[in-house]
């Protein structure tokens, strides 16, 4: 099962699953682009329009997994995720509650609602997608950290419990991946102030990611595959680990320094 199957790392797991032979079930907001996703899975699939906040309907789509799936629940992927960008002084309350809803309380509401299949088979996996700004806070990104931090550990606790079970729990620290989630990102204004709209600062963020969708597919799928309880995505993701381990509170002055090169580049290159 995986959520946020209408595009980017949603929909490369979905591809790669259903290439090699797996039914998938997928959930997405976003009806559009679900259709077209599931028109290119070869197998099985399930579709359903889902807001992943709504935890009545997660139960519900549970029960409708349970009921389709020709074989036992492999993996519940909790991957729906969106952005703000915003200083925390011109935060909007309603834009952070709207991200926070749905990154952190979407994989809660996933995870319960699937769990108990899971724990009834005593086998399969919840893999639940953080960030790599679950691991070191951004400037312009607090509530879409504190989402992230949030899931790691809730994740990380819920790892603990399931000790002794064939049940396993898995976060996914992804770098800059190329997907929509800035270009769908709520943004009322440039947070650091220099006049850039909205599809300039996505553009600039996707100039800089470094890994593709189905390339992190593929890291964490066999990541899963290999019992890994956390899968680091992409080479800026193990910089990330990296710095919050050595610098923990200095990082962002070497990251500063990276962005600044890395824009620089992208402006020549332009």
């Amino acid at each position: 099962m995986i959520t946020g199957a209408a595009s980017g790392i949603g929909r490369a797991l979905a591809l790669r699953l259903s290439r090699l032979g797996s039914p998938v079930a997928m959930a997405d907001v976003d009806e559009g682009g679900l259709k077209d996703t599931a028109a290119a899975l070869r197998g099985p699939v399930l579709v359903r329009v889902l807001d992943v906040r709504d935890a009545t309907d997660q139960l519900r789509f549970a029960d409708e997994v349970r009921q389709w799936l020709p074989a036992p629940l492999a993996a519940v992927f909790n991957n729906a995720g969106v952005a703000v960008a915003s200083t925390v002084l011109d935060a909007v309350p309603e834009d952070d509650d709207w991200l926070f809803e749905t990154n952190f309380r979407g994989v809660v509401n996933g995870t319960r609602a699937f769990l108990p299949i899971l724990v009834e088979q005593d086998d399969g996996v919840i893999v639940n997608t953080s960030s790599v700004f679950g691991l070191l806070g951004m400037p312009y990104n607090s509530a879409y950290c504190a989402s992230k931090f949030a899931i790691r550990g809730f994740t990380d606790a819920l790892r603990q419990e399931l000790r002794g079970t064939g049940v396993r729990a898995v976060t996914v620290h992804p770098g800059g991946i190329t997907t929509n989630i800035a270009r769908n990102a709520r943004v009322r204004k440039d947070p650091e102030g220099l006049g850039r709209t909205k599809e300039q600062m996505a553009a600039q963020f996707e100039a800089m990611t470094m890994t593709s969708p189905d390339k992190a597919a593929a890291i964490i799928h066999k990541g899963v595959e290999r019992g890994r309880a956390r899968i680091l995505v992409g080479p800026d993701a193990y910089l990330f680990d990296a710095l919050a381990r050595i610098a923990p509170t200095h990082y962002y002055s070497v990251l500063s320094r990276l962005q600044s090169r890395m824009r620089a580049r992208t402006r020549e290159a332009g």
